[in-house]
Parts: structure tokens; C-alpha cells; sequence
């Protein structure tokens, strides 16, 4: 480590932090914030040798959506500079370096800014409208190829989300206190739909137009960085349906309590509109019902989130992403009932676009 940091700081004098992730991830040895002095810079260590809970096991196939070193790929290739000059861009690589244990750390630049976690509904508006300016010229050219891109993401991120679903219809399931008091009674019919169409909704994700996607967008992925959007984890990213990246966006914003769920309907028709718009300024001119079908189709994504919710006691401690800090349990799960009615909204939509345009 002592040349890594000679080469990002010029000296081997440094303190680490660590910064929240999910330590469940497999290709995730840890993150850190190093400083040395007033300098800082951040510290990702990619690895294939930690143990992982079922689910987030690493890969070496370079198309399996957890490889193990796609990031370090991404950032070796520059390939976020494909989509310079419309507002989003990577942190900038200050170093990347293979361990004499195998593991690659990834040093990148420590972005200054106001996190995605703090926004407003017009900050969220313009990220959309600045994915739409990059994924639509993106779309217009040849197709990006890479061969770590990933392949089938959704499908196989959620094969691999291993999660009882017969609490879905079970009746002491739903008497659960927080799930009697939060997720409303008309949930229940659209939780079991959603999941019984699941492989009908994955078809209809493949067949639509495609982009270059980051997959993994989320508020704790991006950085306000003076107007511009810096996206932070680009371990997922790949071959994606044109309109998914916000699709994940949109609801992930709520599920983690960063913005309530009321907002959603505001949210969604600020963050959709401001990405067809950036779409047609970059000259795309396809049909924008199939972006739409997209973003609706996505709910499908969030199939395997409400079991375990309903297996969880009352009194069990709740915590953030990250697992650092207790939450709420009554408002996560009235957020997320209320979230999961909105997403029941947005597949109910998608069907009915699938059944015209498809």
C-alpha cells in the first residue's frame, strides 16, 4: 500500500475512514476515505476471496452481474467518458493497483459536493435530464461493446435474491403489527400479481431499445459536483433497457427514506419528463411509450423486497443502508407500503403499454 499512496499523495502518511457500502457485496473488500494533510482521496479495494451472504457472491464471468472486477475495468477503460459534455461523468482514476494477494484497489478523487441523498425533486429532474442527453446520443450511435459489460442484469440480480415468497399470501404474514398498521390491505392482490408476471415483465424489459446503462442509480450513487452529476459504483454497469436507470432511481429514492413517498407522483413526472427531454435534444427520435413501457416495467425490480419485510417481528432492530444507524421501523415500512402501492401503479401502466406497443 505504501507505493499506492506514494503515487496518489507522495507520501505514505495517510488516515483511513471508512465510508458506508453495502458489506454484504462480495467484490467489496471495503471503501475508505484516506487523508493526508488537507489532501484527500477515496480508497475502493476490489477483491474474490471474502465470504458473502447468499445472493452477492462474486463471479468471474465478465457478463455475470456481480464480476468481481468490472469497476476497475470501467474506470482502466474510460469509458464514462462517453458520456462527457452532458453533465454526468465518473470521479476522476487517480490510481489503479493490482495486490500481491490478487485484490485491485481502486483510487479515485474525492468528489466535493451536495450527495444525492440531500436532494430536492428539481436536483433529481436534472440528473434525469442529463442521463436522457447522454443515453440518448449514446443510443443514436453504434451500441457501446465492451466485454465485462454486463448482460441480463435484471434477470439475474433477481434469480439471485433468494427470498420466501409465500408470505405474499399468508395470512398471519399480513396480521404482522408493522405490516397491518403500514402496507395497505389492497397491496396484498398486487404483490402477488406483480410476482406471478415477473418472468412477463423480464421479457419485456429484453425486447426494449437499448443503452448503455449504469444499473446501479441511486441518491448514495451520485455527487452534485457544481451542476454536474457524478455517478459513484459503476460495478453493475452494462447492457440496460433505455429508460432503466431511472426507473431504479425514481423508487430507490424513497425506499431509503431520502425523500417521502408522497413525493413520488412529483418525482416521477419531474425526473421521466426532464429524460425524454434530454432524449429528444440528443436527437433520439424513437418512441417514447417504449421508454415509458421501460421506467413502468422496472417495477418489477422491487418483486422480492416485501417478504422479508413481512417475516421481520416488531421490536427487531431496524437500520439504515450500510447498517450503521438505527431507523424508524414504523416509517420505513409506511414509506415503503405506500412505495410498493406506487410501483403497483407504475406495472399496471407498463401492462397496459406492453399490451399496445408490443
Amino acid at each position: 500500500m505504501e507505493e499506492e499512496l506514494m503515487t496518489v499523495f507522495g507520501g505514505v502518511d495517510a488516515v483511513l475512514e471508512p465510508l458506508t457500502h453495502n458489506p454484504n457485496n462480495a467484490v467489496t473488500r471495503g471503501i475508505w476515505r484516506a487523508r493526508a494533510g488537507s489532501r484527500t482521496a477515496v480508497l475502493k479495494v476490489l477483491t474474490r476471496r471474502k465470504e458473502a451472504p447468499a445472493g452477492w457472491e462474486h463471479s468471474e464471468d465478465p457478463r455475470h452481474w456481480n464480476y468481481w472486477r468490472r469497476e476497475a475495468d470501467v474506470y482502466a477503460s474510460g469509458l464514462p467518458g462517453l458520456w462527457a459534455g452532458t453533465g454526468l461523468r465518473a470521479p476522476r482514476l487517480l490510481e489503479l493497483a493490482e495486490r500481491p494477494d490478487g485484490d485491485l484497489a481502486l483510487w479515485t478523487e474525492d468528489v466535493a459536493g451536495a450527495p444525492g441523498t440531500t436532494w430536492d425533486v428539481a436536483r433529481h429532474a436534472r440528473l434525469g435530464h442529463q442521463l436522457g442527453l447522454a443515453q440518448g446520443a449514446q443510443g443514436a450511435a453504434t451500441p457501446v461493446e465492451r466485454p465485462w459489460l454486463s448482460r441480463s442484469f435484471l434477470r439475474d440480480y433477481l434469480e439471485a435474491r433468494r427470498v420466501p415468497y409465500e408470505p405474499l399470501d399468508d395470512d398471519a404474514a399480513w396480521r404482522q403489527p408493522l405490516v397491518a398498521a403500514n402496507f395497505p390491505p389492497e397491496l396484498r392482490g398486487e404483490l402477488i400479481r406483480l410476482h406471478r408476471d415477473r418472468e412477463e415483465f423480464l421479457a419485456v424489459m429484453e425486447s426494449l431499445p437499448r443503452a448503455l446503462c449504469h444499473l446501479d442509480l441511486w441518491p448514495s450513487n451520485v455527487i452534485d459536483a457544481g451542476g454536474e452529476s457524478v455517478l459513484l459504483d459503476w460495478a453493475f454497469t452494462g447492457d440496460g433497457a433505455l429508460g432503466e436507470d431511472i426507473g431504479d432511481h425514481i423508487p430507490d429514492s424513497v425506499f431509503d427514506l431520502f425523500l417521502p413517498a408522497a413525493l413520488l407522483p412529483e418525482l416521477d413526472a419531474a425526473v421521466y419528463g426532464a429524460y425524454l427531454r434530454g432524449l429528444r435534444e440528443s436527437g433520439w427520435r424513437g418512441d417514447e411509450r417504449l421508454v415509458r413501457l421501460a421506467v413502468c416495467a422496472s417495477a418489477v425490480k422491487y418483486d422480492f423486497l416485501a417478504p422479508p419485510l413481512m417475516l421481520r417481528q416488531a421490536g427487531e432492530a431496524q437500520l439504515d443502508y450500510g447498517g450503521s444507524r438505527p431507523v424508524d421501523a414504523t416509517r420505513r415500512y409506511r414509506e415503503r407500503g405506500a412505495a410498493l402501492m406506487f410501483l403497483a401503479g407504475w406495472a399496471d401502466e407498463a401492462r397496459k403499454l406492453a399490451a399496445a406497443v408490443l
